[in-house]
């Protein structure tokens, strides 16, 4: 597995465990955290729950690797942030936004600094140190909760959308807004490999809208349009697809949109064309019972419960059960073009492993090893158990993969 296409020197960076279908099927909890979100108190006597249904669970809501994959970000519904060693598989101290919340941790290119998201007292996007847990800046200008903000993979930018229906492209070294985008929904944003071309979804008219960075004050240079052929053989009207999130493959070919139904897509980057659907799981979306046939997921129940293996041979993805499923993408690569414009190939998991307790709402893969995270009400580290397996790749994994 290449934990990136390159180094930062411009070098092919040096190859890593294999990703191999004997090896994604041996993934097993390595450690467990039950403890990783703090379960909400009972209500006093006499005061409304915050939440009307099991008002005592939490759950995380969002998880990040720095660059290396050495550390891991949690943020939960506790409003408190998390730092864990991958490595030695243990935490290393917890920090707490009890005032502002926390949601959507993003490690910079500086795993002692981290970018978030607030869900309380207002809008404001906020760099946080985690070195000595002070803010080193605050970035405002959105009108509405940040619902999507990542990193760019190459320099100290990074993009927000929000459900005031815009995106702002920043930079960590000033605290205005660079760029704005207004859109007539609400949108998901992510950036391709090479940090020059970002996507941005908008839901309401199933558009995704590929944009140059260099010129992103311009028109989209290509606008796809997200169209399942095989919804209608299930109802007439089609349900609508709810996208919840985006991200490029590593190798720049693909792009896999996450959705709160029970499908993600596999779209190619070049041309937008719809190559795979991805099938199995139980989608994490709540209905809106006022409005006929829309979907309104709930913040943090679904959005990042589903993403790419560092070598773009594998999704991994959460479910409503807590099951974690496996996809092979590689399957689909042969398909000729005649076929992929008739209907996507659906692909049903390779492997399924049994998860969490509750839904798996988190699901990532480490960007340098052999190692996945989920996270729900509780965290799991996974790595392939080498048990049964021939010598030779049991001595490779112990040898390269995290020690817990």
């Amino acid at each position: 597995m290449a934990p990136h296409p390159s180094t930062s020197n411009g070098n092919q960076a040096p190859a890593m465990v294999a990703l191999s279908h004997q090896t994604m099927a041996k993934f097993k909890p390595a450690k467990i955290f039950k403890s990783a979100v703090e379960s909400q108190p009972p209500p006093t006597p006499g005061s409304q729950p915050q939440r009307p249904t099991n008002p005592t669970v939490r759950s995380i809501t969002g998880i990040s690797f720095d660059d290396r994959g050495d550390q891991l970000i949690t943020a939960g519904e506790d409003e408190t942030f998390r730092l864990y060693s991958c490595k030695m598989g243990k935490p290393l101290k917890s920090l707490y936004s009890k005032k502002y919340g926390v949601d959507l941790p993003r490690f910079t290119h500086k795993n002692t600094a981290i970018i978030h998201a607030s869900t309380k007292e207002d809008d404001t996007i906020r760099y946080h140190s985690l070195h000595d847990n002070k803010y080193l800046q605050y970035f405002r200008g959105h009108k509405g909760k940040v619902i999507s903000l990542e990193m760019s993979p190459i320099d100290d930018g990074f993009m927000s959308g929000s459900m005031d229906k815009t995106v702002r492209l920043w930079d960590l070294r000033t605290p205005t807004c660079r760029g704005l985008l207004t859109l007539p929904s609400f949108p998901i944003t992510a950036y391709d490999s090479t940090g020059m071309v970002f996507a941005v979804a908008v839901n309401h008219y199933s558009r995704i809208l590929l944009y140059d960075l260099a010129n992103f004050d311009k028109a989209p240079f290509v606008t796809i349009t997200l169209e399942d052929p095989t919804l209608s053989f299930i109802s007439y009207p089609p349900r609508p697809i709810y996208m919840t999130s985006m991200s490029f493959s590593c190798d720049g070919k693909y792009l896999l949109v996450g959705c709160s139904g029970n499908a993600h897509y596999i779209l190619d980057a070049f041309d937008g064309a719809l190559v795979a659907k991805l099938e199995g799981h139980v989608g994490l979306e709540r209905m809106s019972m006022s409005v006929p046939q829309t979907i309104e997921p709930t913040k943090g129940i679904s959005g990042e419960e589903v993403s790419w293996t560092p070598d773009s041979k594998y999704v991994v993805g959460g479910s409503l059960d807590g099951r974690v499923f496996i996809w092979d993408i590689q399957s689909h690569a042969s398909r000729n073009e005649t076929q992929r414009s008739k209907t996507p190939n659906v692909i049903q998991p390779m492997t399924v492993l049994d998860g969490h307790p509750g839904p798996s709402r988190c699901v990532k893969f480490n960007p340098r090893f052999a190692m996945m995270c989920t996270a729900g009400t509780e965290l799991a580290f996974w790595l392939p158990d080498p048990s049964g397996d021939a010598e030779e790749i049991a001595k490779d994994l112990l040898k390269k993969r995290p020690v817990l």
